[in-house]
């Protein structure tokens, strides 16, 4: 077996582990249960759910608790429980938490469409709209950051923060390794897996796995480059990498230094964006590690971010 697909069938089995994901226990144990339609098994139901016309799409989408408005954002072949059901508690303590389902998944049905970053991007804004939400801070993970760039930069107007958790700009953002394995992605290798069970729970038809897994992976098989745009943008950014991510690090750094990053800031005051780099986190690690993420989340989106240096 070749190095590129050893690395692809690790990458796919990641994508699968991530279903069943729970964060660490406090004892630092990890655990799984079995993933619901919604995030009804943390206790917590969502005030509002339904489907919004949008596009074409028939976009799928709950809310949960009052406050100020974010956006969540899936990563591949997700859904709302499997990506977000332990953090919407978490956030929807003292905010409006809007998740959605992203064409072609959970209960998003496909449409004959190509799939690409913009299009979710435009879908996401047209779900704004239809919940008559002016702006709102928008948080994606992995797959979800590639569309919460492409919303910031083409519908400026409605995103007040973003928050980018593991995803990238350009498709070089992804070590070269983690890159070069997407060619190789089969429905085969999620075969008996989470992902391929609630695709088919969710009302999906089974015969259509395969044409599902070689679609979303194709936005990854084309280069792409935003940087000039990413940079631009006028929100304050967080973005936010595991030390064992898929995202080089330079990437990060790249655009952090952009945005105000790469000085001392007892000297020069503090950027108005962030940069987190977490120790000893994979990809998957950085939705687990919500005793970290999300204090960093929730202080960045809740700060004036005119703060001036610390003094002594």
């Amino acid at each position: 077996m070749n190095k590129h697909m050893i690395i692809s069938l690790s990458v796919a089995s990641i994508v699968a582990v991530l279903a069943s994901c729970q964060p660490h226990s406090k004892d630092g144990q990890n655990g799984s249960v079995e993933p619901k339609e919604t995030v009804a098994s943390q206790d917590i139901k969502p005030a509002e759910s339904g489907y919004a016309d949008v596009n074409g799409l028939e976009m799928y989408y709950e809310i949960y608790g009052k406050g100020k408005p974010i956006v969540l954002l899936h990563g591949s072949y997700m859904n709302i429980p499997m990506n977000w059901s332990h953090i919407i508690p978490l956030l929807a303590k003292d905010r409006k938490v809007i998740v959605t389902e992203m064409q072609g998944h959970g209960r998003t049905r496909d449409i004959s469409r190509e799939l690409s970053y913009e299009g979710m991007a435009d879908d996401v804004s047209g779900l704004l709209k239809h919940l008559e939400i002016d702006s709102a801070d928008i948080l994606g993970y992995s797959m979800g950051g590639g569309v919460a760039f492409q919303v910031a930069v083409r519908h400026p107007e409605q995103v007040r923060r973003l928050v980018v958790v593991a995803g990238t700009y350009t498709h070089d953002g992804w070590w070269p390794d983690v890159e070069a394995s997407y060619a190789t992605f089969t429905a085969d290798m999620f075969k008996g897996t989470p992902i391929e069970k609630q695709y088919d729970s969710l009302g999906n038809d089974p015969d259509h796995f395969p044409e599902f897994v070689k679609k979303v992976i194709s936005i990854d098989l084309k280069p792409y480059d935003w940087s000039e745009e990413v940079k631009n943008i006028k929100a304050p950014i967080f973005m936010a990498i595991g030390d064992a991510d898929g995202v080089r690090y330079e990437h990060a750094l790249e655009l952090f230094r952009a945005k105000g990053g790469g000085k001392m800031g007892d000297i020069h005051g503090l950027p108005k964006s962030r940069l987190a780099i977490i120790p000893g986190t994979t990809h998957i690690g950085m939705i687990q590690r919500t005793d970290w993420l999300i204090p960093m989340i929730t202080d960045f989106l809740d700060s004036d971010l005119n703060m001036a240096p610390p003094t002594f």
